[in-house]
């Protein structure tokens, strides 16, 4: 193995001036496509090589678990082996589930799977019923006052101040979070939020848990900082214990979930947190062309905590203005059109997307595709290792790995795939090419296996991303909300539905509303590479209207032209 310097070839000076930083604290001001993922990567495993970390004493934090699992599948190439990269929520819920028979006795409370459920039967228990869109809000609800820290007496002074569902009384919104606490607290059930919580209140109240957890973790890396709420800072805080071994990586540009709670504000006031705070800047933009990084500046220009991203990728084809048409259904079976087309000359699937403000919105574009029999798989949807397909292949390579095989790795992992169902050309189906699509994935993993790698290693290997739920690239397009879509990229992107009423949403009606969406429209556009197709309708699906382009593709430099907006 090479030396920990050799990490650092990897780096630009800026970068590299991060991963030599290695005592906290540590704030990293990344602006999108400037590498933060490799630099706080190789940061870690540049302490990890040099003797400075201790690998199980470091816990990297990030936002959702497609995420940690790319970081540790990162640190794990980088020869840290040992560090640990979790969700807030994943690592929450470790150590509640180990402290609470210590400390409280028995097991940890059963963990909903999602409130809507509890929810309605909560509000069935007041004789009110109310629609499954309703029913859903108020979930949002409770999990925002939790995040937020508001008891619910708190939270009843300030309910007038909330948009609440149509029909509902804020006094009916209260009763429902206290029926809803009701019946978990019968049940002996917690959500999401509970787990940080309780485990926040264990660690302040029993030293002893404390204790264990600090000498359990004396390093902490925090990625997506801009989107920490009121009570992951607060379990942050209890974890350190005054420790200042931190480092934390965001870009208030991309401060998404204020719906949820979070606040950009821990980010950029992290230095009075933190007396002595050691302050980078990353600003060297590796991921989009020109004409698009150019395209999103303008959007943020003259925003708090704005960065001005610095084109160094060459090439690369000029934005378009937005591309506007009469209804959703004419847009839709364009971007599909356009997509065959570029798949047609050679354009991978996989590094194709399509961004949409709701979910709502890609309906459309699945039939769109669908008839012109170009594959794609839904962000957000069944995480690829839940898939029955797939986990019944994992078992079947871990029983293949219990045998002495002489073959090649390839032609091992291509004949238990056969027997599985998967065949050499894919089927005509959509149901059947997605199975496909996953099968084919998974035999693609063999040419990132080392030389000389056996089935036992494969075996391993999906293993341990089916651990970190890291799925491998399926050849087909994405179709994403975008919110979803954060920390991910493609060559070619297409936007869709940027009008006003959809993106800005119609709901964002105040100014702390529209800064957010026009923060959603800069992380969409900086998840192209080559490519950034945007688009609009003046009408919704099945009938024509009215409906004025996005404000947002105006601020960007993009509105259409004059014939263009005829609808």
């Amino acid at each position: 193995m090479s030396g920990p310097e050799d990490l650092l070839a990897a780096l630009d000076p800026d970068q590299r001036a991060i991963a030599e930083c290695l005592r906290g604290p540590v704030r990293v001001l990344a602006g999108a496509g400037t590498g933060k993922t490799r630099t706080i990567t190789h940061r870690i495993a540049y302490g990890v090589r040099s003797g400075v970390y201790a690998a199980d004493r470091v816990l990297a934090v990030t936002f959702t678990r497609k995420a940690a699992g790319e970081l540790q599948g990162r640190l794990r190439a980088l020869g840290a082996e040992g560090v640990r990269a979790h969700t807030f929520h994943g690592a929450a819920l470790a150590q509640l589930g180990y402290f609470w028979p210590q400390f409280v006795g028995g097991p940890a409370p059963k963990v909903l799977s999602g409130k809507v459920a509890t929810v309605s039967q909560a509000v069935e228990s007041q004789g009110w019923r109310f629609g499954a869109e309703a029913l859903r809000d108020i979930a949002a609800e409770i999990e925002w006052r939790k995040v937020s820290m508001l008891s619910i007496d708190a939270y009843a002074r300030r309910v007038d101040d909330r948009a609440l569902p149509s029909g509902m009384r804020a006094e009916q919104m209260v009763e429902a979070h206290r029926a809803y606490e009701r019946l978990t607290d019968e049940r002996r059930q917690i959500d999401f939020e509970d787990v940080l919580i309780l485990l926040t209140g264990m660690l302040e109240t029993e030293p002893r848990a404390a204790l264990q957890v600090r000498e359990r973790y004396g390093f902490f890396t925090v990625d997506e900082y801009q989107d920490v709420s009121p009570l992951q800072h607060a379990l942050l805080r209890v974890w350190l214990g005054g420790r200042d071994e931190i480092c934390v990586v965001g870009d208030a540009s991309q401060t998404i979930y204020s719906f949820a709670g979070a606040s950009s504000e821990h980010l950029l006031r992290f230095g009075s947190e933190h007396p002595g705070m050691r302050a980078f800047t990353l600003e060297r933009n590796y991921r989009s062309a020109p004409a698009i990084v150019r395209a999103a500046n303008r959007l943020m220009r003259d925003r708090p905590g704005a960065l001005t991203l610095e084109p160094l990728r060459e090439g690369g084809s000029d934005v378009a203005p937005l591309s506007w048409f009469g209804s959703e259904h004419d847009e839709a079976e364009a971007v599909a059109a356009s997509i065959a087309e570029r798949i047609h000359v050679g354009v991978p699937a996989s590094e194709i997307a399509v961004l949409y403000r709701t979910n709502s919105q890609s309906a459309l574009v699945e039939e769109a595709l669908t008839r012109r029999g170009v594959s794609f798989r839904v962000h957000g949807g069944q995480r690829f290792f839940d898939r029955a397909d797939v986990r019944q292949v994992v078992i079947m390579m871990r029983g293949q790995a219990k045998v002495a095989d002489p073959r090649p790795l390839f032609q091992i992992v291509s004949d238990i795939l056969r027997s599985a169902g998967w065949t050499a050309h894919p089927p005509e189906t959509a149901a059947g090419r997605e199975r496909w699509e996953a099968m084919n994935a998974i035999l693609g993993l063999v040419d990132e296996m080392p030389p000389g790698a056996g089935v036992r290693e494969f075996a391993d290997e999906l293993t341990a991303r089916q651990n970190a739920q890291h799925e491998p690239t399926l050849d087909a397009v994405t179709l994403s909300a975008i919110h979803s879509s954060k920390g991910l990229e493609w060559s070619l992107v297409h936007v869709i539905g940027l009008v006003e009423g959809t993106l800005p949403i119609a709901y964002a009606s105040d100014e702390a509303g529209l800064e957010e969406e026009r923060r959603l429209t800069y992380v969409a556009l900086t998840r192209a590479k080559e490519e950034l197709r945007i688009s609009g309708s003046g009408g919704r699906a099945g009938r024509r209207g009215g409906r004025p382009p996005s404000r947002f593709a105006a601020e960007a430099g993009l509105e259409p032209r004059p014939l263009d907006a005829v609808t």
